[in-house]
């Protein structure tokens, strides 16, 4: 077979038993999630098609702005997701979030077209997007979990942050602990993917380029910049964000605001 395979629209829809599959799993046992999978589902097939065409338009330009301009949409819809995931509303979370994730994955963006990848010029849109895209769906994901269990740990644990309060300690070193195990519980899927990656499971850059006919050891050499990017970019983005929302989890007056 010459090419990849192309994938028409019966086909397209017989991959809904898969979904159909997963709702039979949650009506049986309670779970409550059909809704969820349904928006989820169709969101899907709208966000690839509407992203696929974009991407079109975007190639076509070849423009370093339309794509800097995608990668901000990208980082705003990811801080949006994470504002909507996390249960504690009354800390704000948005702007150092939005910022963090900016700043610190459009500098490792550009790192890894510009340097490593050697791309030219760096913005080049067949790279700089599908990258940068990994690195902050990855993050994304990592901050979420970051995030919530800093907020379920201060909660939980109120008391004993306000009797060091009480004592002098400063915020910062009474959740050091607590921003400690944050920080861990959103890295350590991203440490999971490294240990069991090429014997568990073939990720989807890899699996894709195999597919478009690419050889499989430049696929190799493509994946492994990925995998080490994403945990430097997890790390990186539960580090900054973790650290900027601990310090709004505290009043004026020193005292904790997490209900």
């Amino acid at each position: 077979m010459n090419g990849i395979a192309d994938i028409g629209p019966w086909q397209l829809a017989l991959c809904l038993v898969f979904t159909l599959t997963a709702g039979a799993a949650s009506m049986a046992h309670g779970l409550g999630l059909g809704r969820d999978l349904l928006v989820g589902t169709v969101r899907t097939f709208a966000q690839l098609f509407l992203m696929g065409y974009v991407l079109k338009f975007v190639f076509r330009l070849d423009m370093a702005a339309p794509v800097i301009g995608l990668f901000l949409i990208m980082v705003g819809a990811a801080t949006h997701i994470i504002r909507g995931r996390i249960k504690q509303k009354n800390i704000p979370i948005a702007l150092p979030t939005f910022t963090a994730m900016f700043v610190s994955y459009f500098a490792m963006s550009v790192v890894v077209t510009g340097v490593i990848v050697d791309a030219d010029p760096w913005w080049k849109p067949q790279y700089f997007i599908p990258l940068a895209g990994m690195i902050v769906g990855n993050a994304m994901t990592a901050i979420a979990i970051s995030l919530e269990r800093l907020f379920s740990d201060l909660k939980a644990h109120r008391n004993e942050v306000e009797m060091r309060l009480a004592l002098g300690a400063t915020p910062a070193e009474a959740s050091d602990g607590f921003v400690a195990e944050a920080i861990r519980a959103g890295m350590i899927p991203s440490i999971n993917s490294l240990m069991g990656v090429g014997i568990v499971f073939l990720p989807g850059m890899m699996t894709g380029q195999i597919l478009a006919g690419a050889d499989p050891l430049v696929s190799i050499r493509y994946q492994i910049v990925v995998m080490l990017m994403l945990v430097a970019s997890v790390a990186v983005g539960s580090v900054i964000v973790v650290r900027l929302v601990r310090n709004r989890c505290f009043g004026k007056a020193q005292e904790l605001l997490v209900r």
